[in-house]
């Protein structure tokens, strides 16, 4: 866990370091527990973390880069679970009952069901089963989601579930947990603990934050289709060259698979014909007027159609 250790941190510099403190850390982490696919005893996590906000905007900004790296690396069937620690303490649900319901995908809900039975009775087990099924979203999840849109990541893949709760005690409000890739499996967690670094600093130090589990994304990863969209971008000569870099960094920015060609010295009519034996079905080429006014020349290497297209359009019209 590099969280613990991030908190101690925190604590002996805690006059040197400006607060609100933001940062990253990637590194091994260790668990006693039993090897299978995707889960190991030896894994690599990357850390992302705010300490010293309690503001809902550190909630978001955290999940707002989750869901912008998790576009990034394009990960298939994202969502971002949510729930609130302190929701699930208004329903009755302890930190040890917590860890009971966190089971649910593993046991399904008759096992929690059962466990809950056996601590708490029936009747209690099945108060508390009953709120989770007709829970509806409480007013802070809200307003992280709201806000995580404004700050332009994609909201829609914000799911509220009422089941999730997080097995580590230390949590205290919003919880998250990112899933992906054709299994869906779980890529990472995290949310609030707004207690963990006061029991270090001798004085409340709110943090919020998120782990990745890197084996688990990597896995995710391989289930990701690549981009299917192919283009080369041309050199017309020496002088245009940054305006092809430019371009081919924006199409790659946009997720289309190009490649540049890598001689400003080649002859266009050598560059086409590369492209020809090389299968790719656009050709992108930057010529004086073209750079002039801001647009491309995309030729279609299998049709033999082309047209001028304006520099910021090539990646829809790519994808078109």
């Amino acid at each position: 866990d590099l969280t613990v250790p991030l908190a101690r941190v925190v604590a002996q510099y805690q006059n040197e370091l400006p607060i609100p403190f933001k940062r990253y850390q990637v590194g091994p982490v260790w668990r006693a527990d039993k090897p299978q696919a995707g889960r190991y005893r030896e894994f690599w996590q990357a850390d992302i973390d705010t300490v010293g906000s309690s503001s809902s905007i550190a909630d978001a900004e955290i999940i707002a880069c989750i869901l912008e790296a998790a576009e990034k690396l394009r990960l298939a069937n994202v969502k971002l679970l949510i729930s609130d620690r302190a929701f699930l303490d208004s329903l009755g649900v302890t930190p040890e009952l917590a860890i009971v319901i966190d089971k649910r995908d593993k046991i399904g809900e008759e096992g929690v069901s059962e466990e809950l039975a056996r601590k708490l009775g029936t009747e209690k087990a099945d108060t508390i089963l009953k709120s989770l099924k007709e829970s509806k979203e409480p007013d802070s999840i809200k307003e992280i989601r709201d806000l995580t849109e404004r700050m332009g990541a994609n909201s829609k893949a914000i799911v509220f579930d009422p089941w999730l709760s997080r097995g580590l005690e230390y949590y205290t409000g919003p919880i998250f947990e990112l899933r992906g890739g054709s299994e869906k499996l779980s890529l990472g967690g995290g949310g609030r603990y707004d207690k963990l670094i006061g029991n270090f600093a001798g004085r409340e130090l709110p943090a919020t934050g998120f782990s990745f589990g890197i084996d688990r994304t990597v896995e995710a990863m391989a289930d990701t289709t690549p981009p299917t969209e192919r283009a080369l971008v041309t050199v017309f000569n020496k002088e245009l060259l940054l305006q092809s870099i430019k371009v081919a960094s924006m199409l790659r920015e946009g997720g289309i698979n190009v490649e540049l060609y890598p001689d400003e010295e080649a002859k266009l009519d050598k560059q086409l014909k590369y492209a020809n034996k090389r299968g790719i079905q656009f050709v992108v080429v930057i010529g004086p007027e073209e750079a002039k006014a801001g647009t491309a020349t995309l030729k279609n290497m299998e049709t033999g159609e082309q047209k001028t297209v304006p520099q910021d359009k090539l990646v829809d019209t790519l994808r078109g």
